[in-house]
C-alpha cells in the first residue's frame, strides 16, 4: 500500500510494474471530481449514516450475517489463510515415519522374517528465496481475499438498501395506481349520472369505463411487481423468498456524502486494494518461476531399526541411519520452466491491466453518481412544480365538467397527466435514493 499512499499525495496512480520487465505506468487524475458540487453542511461517513432508518438497518444486518454470497467470500478468505500456512510449510523440515514387514520362504534358507521401522527427514535449503517468495505471494493472495471480503460486505449492504428502496418504490406505485383507480371510478360515476339524466352520451361513458379497467389491470401488475421486490429483499437477507415483507416510507434524505479528493479513493475502495494485492502476488510469482530455473539443494536423513522379531523394534537406539545432501538442477525439460516463466510474466501484465481497469471504473462510478446527484435533484424540483400545477388544473377541470363547461375527454386527459406527473416524481425520488447508495459505495465509504 506504500505506492498507493504516495500516489494519494502526488495526485497520480502509480501502478507497479512486474519483475520481468513490465513497464511502470501512471494514470494522471485531476485535483477534483469533474461532477463534484459544493459540500452540504450535514455529511455522512458511511452507508449506515446516509439513512437513519432502523427497519432498513435490520434488513442490512440480516444480510451481513446470513447472505450466502457473503459467506462464500468469507470462506475464500479462510482458505487463503490456510494457503499461507501451506506455503510456509515448504520451508520447514519434514519428518515421515515408516514401518515394514516381510516374510518369505526359500528352499535353501527356509523361512525368513524381516521387520523394520524408521524415520525419514527432508529439508530443502531455500538458497535462492523461492520458497520465501511463495509465502509472500500467498500472503498477497490472502490480503486480496480480505479486500474482496470487505468489498463484498459493502456491496451486499448496498444491494440490500437498494432492494429496500425498490420495495418502497413499488409499494408507492401500487398506492398511486389504487388512488388513480379511485379517481377514475369517481369520474365514471359522475359520467354515469349525467348519462342517466340525459345530459351525457354513451361514448363518454365508455371512455370512462376504459380508463377504470385499464387502471385495474395496472393495479394487478403492480401488486405482482411489489411482491417480486419483497422476494428479492428476502433472498438478500438469506431468508426464504416470500412476499411478506413490506416497506412504504422513505427515510430522511438530508445527509450528503462527501466526495473528498479523487486520490483518496485509492485508499478507500477495497476492490482497488484487492487489485493492487493481486499485482504484488503476480509479481512475486514471476520471481518464483525465475528461481525455479536454478538448482535446488536438499538435505535428507533417515534412521531406524531392523530386526527379525517385532519386540526388538522398540529397543532404544538406531541400528541403521543415513545422512545425505543433494543438488538437483533442470537440464532438459522441453522448455517447461521457461514457458512457465513467460506465463507468469503474462499473468503479471494481466494483473496490472486489471488494476488500471478497476481504478478507471471506480472513478467512472463516482463521476456518474455525483453527476446524477445533481441532475436528479433538479428533476425532482421540476416534477414537484409540475405536479402542483397539474393538480390545480385537475381541480378546475373537475368543477368545469360538473358544470358542463368542458368535455369528458379533457377531464380524463388532465387526470392522466396529473397522475403521470406524480409517478414521474415518485420514480425520480426512487432514483435519488438508489443513487445516494451508489455514491457512498463508489466512494468506498464502508458500512
Amino acid at each position: 500500500m506504500a505506492a498507493i499512499a504516495v500516489c494519494s499525495l502526488t495526485n497520480c496512480v502509480q501502478t507497479p510494474g512486474n519483475k520481468a520487465g513490465g513497464a511502470r505506468q501512471s494514470l494522471q487524475i485531476p485535483q477534483r471530481y469533474d461532477a463534484s458540487q459544493p459540500p452540504v453542511p450535514e455529511l455522512a461517513s458511511g452507508l449506515f449514516q446516509v439513512f437513519q432508518d432502523p427497519r432498513m438497518r435490520s434488513y442490512v444486518n440480516a444480510a451481513l450475517s446470513q447472505n450466502p454470497q457473503l459467506r462464500e467470500s468469507a470462506a475464500r478468505l479462510e482458505e487463503a489463510g490456510f494457503n499461507i500456512r501451506r506455503a510456509h510449510s515448504a520451508s520447514m523440515p519434514s519428518l515421515t515415519g515408516n514401518a515394514n514387514g516381510q516374510r518369505s520362504r526359500t528352499n535353501l534358507a527356509g523361512r525368513n522374517t524381516a521387520l523394520s521401522a524408521g524415520l525419514d527427514a527432508q529439508w530443502e535449503v531455500d538458497v535462492w528465496g523461492r520458497i520465501r517468495a511463495g509465502v509472500t505471494a500467498a500472503a498477497s493472495d490472502r490480503n486480496a481475499a480480505a479486500a474482496d471480503y470487505a468489498a463484498a460486505r459493502q456491496s451486499i449492504a448496498a444491494q440490500t438498501m437498494q432492494a429496500y428502496f425498490q420495495l418502497v418504490t413499488t409499494e408507492k406505485r401500487l398506492q398511486l395506481s389504487q388512488r388513480r383507480l379511485q379517481s377514475f371510478e369517481k369520474t365514471l360515476k359522475l359520467v354515469d349520472r349525467r348519462f342517466e339524466a340525459g345530459t351525457g352520451n354513451l361514448g363518454d361513458l365508455n371512455l370512462a369505463r376504459a380508463d377504470v379497467e385499464n387502471t385495474r389491470a395496472q393495479v394487478s401488475a403492480r401488486e405482482d411487481t411489489r411482491d417480486q421486490a419483497a422476494r428479492a429483499l428476502a433472498a438478500l437477507t438469506g431468508a426464504y423468498p416470500d412476499a411478506k415483507r413490506r416497506a412504504s416510507t422513505w427515510p430522511a434524505l438530508r445527509r450528503s456524502v462527501p466526495a473528498n479528493i479523487p486520490s483518496e479513493l485509492l485508499l478507500k475502495r477495497p476492490d482497488i486494494d484487492a487489485a493492487y494485492q493481486r499485482i504484488r502476488a503476480a509479481d512475486t510469482r514471476v520471481k518464483i518461476a525465475h528461481r525455479d530455473l536454478y538448482p535446488r539443494f536438499s538435505l535428507t536423513a533417515s534412521a531406524g531399526q531392523q530386526s527379525t522379531k517385532l519386540s526388538q523394534l522398540a529397543s532404544s537406539g538406531f541400528s541403521v541411519w543415513s545422512f545425505a545432501g543433494g543438488i538437483t538442477a533442470p537440464l532438459l525439460d522441453g522448455g517447461n520452466r521457461r514457458a512457465e516463466l513467460g506465463a507468469t510474466n503474462a499473468r503479471a501484465k494481466q494483473a496490472l491491466a486489471s488494476y488500471q481497469s478497476t481504478v478507471l471504473n471506480a472513478f467512472r462510478e463516482v463521476e456518474n453518481a455525483l453527476g446524477s446527484e445533481l441532475y436528479l435533484k433538479r428533476q425532482q424540483t421540476s416534477y414537484e412544480r409540475a405536479l402542483k400545477a397539474a393538480r390545480s388544473a385537475e381541480s378546475r377541470a373537475q368543477r368545469n365538467f360538473e358544470q358542463g363547461v368542458v368535455e369528458i375527454l379533457i377531464l380524463l386527459e388532465i387526470q392522466r397527466r396529473a397522475f403521470d406527473t406524480e409517478e414521474s416524481l415518485l420514480n425520480t425520488q426512487s432514483l435519488r435514493y438508489q443513487n445516494r447508495v451508489s455514491l457512498a459505495l463508489a466512494l468506498g465509504k464502508g458500512i
